[in-house]
C-alpha cells in the first residue's frame, strides 16, 4: 500500500545523521531496500500496472538508484537486477553516472512508465533486417530478409530483380582488402557478410567480373519494365503495407535514444533505422527506375505513373512514402529532363504540383503539417522531419539549467514523443492488393536502386545529352 511506499522510500533516502552510519553501512542499508523492492516487483509486476501511484513510487526509487550508484558503486549489481525486472533493457555502468555525463545518462531515466507500454525485443534468427547485395559498386538490391536466411534464396531474389538467370550467377562475399568468397547454396548468407564485415555482391559464375546491368547496349533497350503493369493504386497499397509494418515497430525511445545518443546507439534505434533508410531506398528507386528507362514513350508513361502512386500513398494517408516519391521526382538528374516532362500531360503537371506543395519546408513545413494535423489516424508521418523536431528541441535548450532539470524541454520533446501514439491509435485496414499481382510484394520488398548521384547523372546524360 501507499503507507508502505513511503516507509521504503524513507528508509532508502534517510540521511546519515551526526556521523552514525560510515559509507558501508549506507550502501547495505540501500541495497536492503533495493533488494526488498526488486522482490516485491517481481511478485507483483502485472498487477502494478493498474497502480498510477506504484508506477511513480518505482519510477522515484530508480532514479534514486541511479543518483547513489557513482557515489555507492556496490549498488551497481544490484541496478541491474532491479533493470531486468522492470524490464529495461539498457545496461548502466558506474562511468556513466559520472556528472560531465549528465546530459548522456537523463534519457535512460525517461520513464519506467514508457518500457511497460511497449516491449522492444532484441534482434533473433526470424526478425528481418535489410541487405544490400551490391549489383555494381554503385548500385544494390536492398532484400528485406530473416537473419537466417540462405545465400541460394537471397541469390534468386536477386536474379528474379535484376532479371537475369539464376543459374548463371553467384552470390559473393567481398571484404574491403578485395578478397572474395563464393557463398554456398545453403550458407546463411547475411550472418556470413556480417561475421566477415563484407559486402555482398552478385558476380557472373566464373566470378571474373560483376555483371553491368546498365551497359548501352540492346538488352537495355530492351528492359522490361514491370512497374508499367501494376495497377497504381495496389502498388501504393503495398507501400503503405512495407512501411506501416516498419513504422509499427518502432519503439517511442528509439527517438530519445536516436536525439540523445547520436554515437553506438545502433543496437537501440534498429527499428528507426530500417525506416529511415526505407525512405531513402523509395527516393533513389524512384530515380533508378526513370533512368534506367532509354525509351521516351515509356519513361513518359513512368513519370505520371509515380505521380499517380505518391498520389495514392497521400491518400492512404503514408506520408513518408509520399515524401519519397515526389524527392525522387524532384532529384536534380531526373528533374533535367526536359523532354521527359515536356511531354507530360498538363493534368499531371498540375497534380504533381499541388503534391509538391506539401512538401514545401517554407514556414517550418506548415503546408504538410497543417495537411498531417486533420488526416485521422493510423497515418504515417514523415519521420526525418518528426527527428529534426526533437533535435531542435533537444539542441536548442539546455537539459539542466543551474543543475536543475529542465523539465520545459523535456514536456516539449514528450509531447512530439507522444505523437507517435496518436498516429497508431489504430491499425490500418486489412486491405490487401488485387490478386492478380502476386509478384507485387517482392516487387515491393525487395528495390534495385543507384546510390551513386554521379552514375544516376551519367545515365541521365546518356538518355537524355545536353544540348
Amino acid at each position: 500500500d501507499l503507507t508502505s511506499c513511503s516507509l521504503t522510500y524513507c528508509t532508502y533516502c534517510a540521511k546519515n545523521h551526526q556521523g552514525k552510519e560510515d559509507d558501508s553501512d549506507v550502501s547495505c542499508r540501500k541495497r536492503k531496500v533495493l533488494h526488498l523492492v526488486s522482490q516485491w516487483t517481481s511478485l507483483y509486476k502485472d498487477w502494478l500496472h493498474e497502480d498510477e501511484h506504484l508506477k511513480q513510487f518505482l519510477k522515484t526509487i530508480y532514479r534514486n538508484v541511479l543518483d547513489d550508484v557513482y557515489e555507492y558503486p556496490i549498488l551497481e549489481k544490484d541496478l541491474k537486477e532491479f533493470q531486468k525486472i522492470l524490464g529495461m533493457h539498457r545496461r548502466h555502468t558506474v562511468d556513466e553516472y559520472s556528472p560531465h555525463r549528465k546530459n548522456k545518462t537523463f534519457f535512460h531515466q525517461f520513464s519506467v512508465k514508457e518500457n511497460w507500454l511497449q516491449h522492444r525485443g532484441t534482434m533473433n534468427e526470424t526478425e528481418e533486417i535489410f541487405c544490400r547485395v551490391y549489383i555494381t559498386e554503385h548500385s544494390y538490391v536492398s532484400v528485406k530478409a530473416q537473419v537466417s536466411t540462405s545465400a541460394q534464396e537471397i541469390l534468386k531474389i536477386v536474379a528474379e530483380k535484376i532479371q537475369y538467370p539464376e543459374e548463371e550467377l553467384a552470390l559473393v562475399t567481398v571484404t574491403f582488402s578485395g578478397e572474395k568468397h563464393e557463398l554456398q547454396p545453403n550458407d546463411l548468407a547475411i550472418s556470413k557478410s556480417f561475421e566477415s564485415s563484407s559486402r555482398m555482391f552478385v558476380y557472373r559464375k566464373d566470378l571474373t567480373d560483376t555483371l553491368n546491368p546498365f551497359a548501352e547496349n540492346e538488352e537495355l533497350q530492351q528492359r522490361s519494365v514491370r512497374i508499367l503493369g501494376i495497377n497504381t493504386w495496389d502498388l501504393a497499397l503495398e507501400l503503405t503495407n512495407f512501411d506501416w509494418s516498419l513504422f509499427n515497430a518502432i519503439h517511442e525511445q528509439e527517438l530519445i535514444y536516436f536525439t540523445f545518443s547520436r554515437q553506438g546507439s545502433a543496437e537501440n534505434t534498429e527499428n528507426l533505422s530500417l525506416l529511415l533508410q526505407r525512405c531513402n531506398e523509395v527516393q533513389l528507386w524512384v530515380a533508378t527506375e526513370i533512368l534506367l528507362c532509354s525509351q521516351l514513350c515509356k519513361r513518359v508513361q513512368l513519370v505520371k505513373k509515380f505521380i499517380k502512386i505518391a498520389a495514392h500513398c497521400k491518400a492512404q494517408r503514408n506520408l513518408n512514402s509520399f515524401f519519397a516519391i515526389v524527392m525522387g521526382l524532384n532529384t536534380a538528374s531526373v528533374s533535367r529532363l526536359s523532354q521527359t516532362w515536356e511531354k507530360i500531360p498538363g493534368k499531371f503537371k498540375k497534380l504533381f504540383t499541388e503534391l509538391e506543395s506539401l512538401t514545401d519546408p517554407s514556414l517550418n513545413h506548415k503546408a504538410y503539417r497543417d495537411a498531417f494535423k486533420k488526416m485521422k489516424s493510423p497515418k504515417i508521418p514523415f519521420m526525418p522531419l518528426l527527428l529534426k523536431d526533437v533535435t531542435f528541441i533537444h539542441e536548442g535548450n539546455k537539459t539542466f539549467l543551474d543543475n536543475l532539470v529542465n523539465f520545459e524541454k523535456l514536456h516539449m520533446i514528450a509531447d512530439t514523443v507522444r505523437s507517435l501514439r496518436h498516429c497508431r491509435n489504430n491499425q490500418f485496414g486489412n486491405e490487401v492488393p488485387s490478386k492478380e499481382h502476386h509478384e507485387l510484394k517482392p516487387y515491393v520488398h525487395h528495390l534495385h536502386v543507384i546510390d551513386n548521384q554521379q552514375a544516376l547523372f551519367e545515365l541521365s546524360h546518356r538518355i537524355e545529352p545536353r544540348v
